[in-house]
């Protein structure tokens, strides 16, 4: 029988009631009371997750612009401008610009905190290990993300300053932590890291809180859909760059043709220039018409009958803040408008599908 890893959190899972499930190689809860449940309380009050299976690497070097430009050599943003106490959504890509694994960083002085995604840990570590600055896991290290409305009042008015991607130190039930104000399910909310044997302590105190409910990771990938935002492996991969991924917003210009610091990343030529000169295919809302949501590798047609394939889903369900199946997908740019009417076929069937803008949900960050 496969033994897998578990977070600080397990045993509070199972003490709440969690059906637990293998992911990226962690045992973790997919859902509490229900996904539908959990997914709502989040839009309206503050759900509180476990993602302690990310990893958690910290960069340290002689100065920050050492630490800074050794990052800017695997990723096409601009790290060196980071103000401290302040995070940046970013992707290492490959030679061919291809997407390895998106990423937050967050500067804590002159050193930098990166977050990355749990399936790539082992080989973001060895990416970041190349690098002629000091690298460690974090691996004594949980992380929680408090998650809706109610999340600044969960913590307390000392939090409310923050805005969206600010990071700082601070205290709470005790528990020596870092914040971000930040998240992945398009609301307002939190992102806190906190030493594993603190967290149970920290996560209870949270949870004592009548307007929290905790989350399972089936509401977290309902609630980031919804938000249009990219799931790694699915939304985007290594074959895709960041341009066809619709993630050219995350590349500022001073790493881009002209800028200061133009290039040096892998993939550069390719990325450079297809920010330039644009791309075949793009990532697109999806609305399906009806009921039946449209899933990941539904092919995509701009016909009811035959006409090759234009593209393809990469995730979709049903959008329980939306009442209506939602999806995205990637589509040829030739038809990438808002409004085009496509074709899924979902076993045999070709059924109707527009293109949408993103997000289905307005985003509710703190600015």
């Amino acid at each position: 029988m496969t033994e897998f890893k578990q977070t600080p959190l397990n045993a509070l899972h199972r003490d709440f009631g969690a059906r637990m499930v293998e992911f990226a190689g962690y045992e973790m809860p997919v859902q509490f009371s229900g996904v539908m449940d959990e997914h709502l309380h989040v839009r309206s009050e503050a759900g509180l997750f476990d993602v302690s299976h990310m990893g958690q690497v910290r960069l340290a070097g002689a100065a920050w612009e050492e630490v800074a430009l050794a990052l800017e050599t695997l990723v096409p943003q601009d790290v060196l401008g980071l103000q401290d106490g302040r995070q940046r959504y970013a992707f290492f890509t490959n030679e061919q610009g291809g997407i390895e694994d998106d990423l937050m960083i967050s500067r804590h002085g002159d050193e930098l905190v990166v977050v990355v995604n749990a399936a790539c840990k082992e080989a973001d570590l060895a990416r970041l290990q190349t690098l002629a600055v000091s690298i460690s896991l974090e691996s004594d290290q949980a992380l929680l993300a408090l998650q809706g409305p109610a999340s600044v009042n969960v913590l307390g008015p000392d939090f409310d300053d923050m805005r969206f991607m600010d990071v700082r130190n601070a205290e709470i039930a005790g528990c020596s932590v870092w914040l971000s104000r930040s998240g992945y399910t398009g609301e307002d909310g939190f992102e806190i890291s906190v030493a594993a044997e603190d967290a149970q302590t920290l996560a209870r105190h949270l949870l004592d809180h009548p307007q929290v409910k905790p989350i399972g990771l089936g509401a977290r990938d309902s609630l980031r859909l919804e938000a249009g935002l990219c799931l790694y492996g699915t939304d985007m991969d290594a074959g895709l760059n960041p341009v066809e991924a619709n993630l050219a917003w995350a590349i500022q210009k001073v790493r881009r043709r002209g800028g200061d610091r133009e290039g040096g990343f892998p993939g550069a030529s390719i990325v450079l220039a297809a920010l330039k000169d644009g791309v075949h295919r793009k990532r697109a809302g999806l609305r399906p018409e009806g009921r039946a949501p449209m899933r990941r590798e539904v092919p995509l047609f701009a016909d009811e009958k035959g006409g090759a394939q234009i593209g393809f889903v990469t995730s979709g369900g049903f959008g329980p803040s939306v009442g209506a199946p939602v999806a995205m997908g990637i589509v040829a740019d030739s038809l990438n408008d808002v409004g085009t009417r496509l074709w899924g076929e979902v076993r045999g069937r070709r059924l109707p599908v527009e293109i949408v803008q993103l997000p289905f949900v307005p985003a509710r960050f703190k600015r």
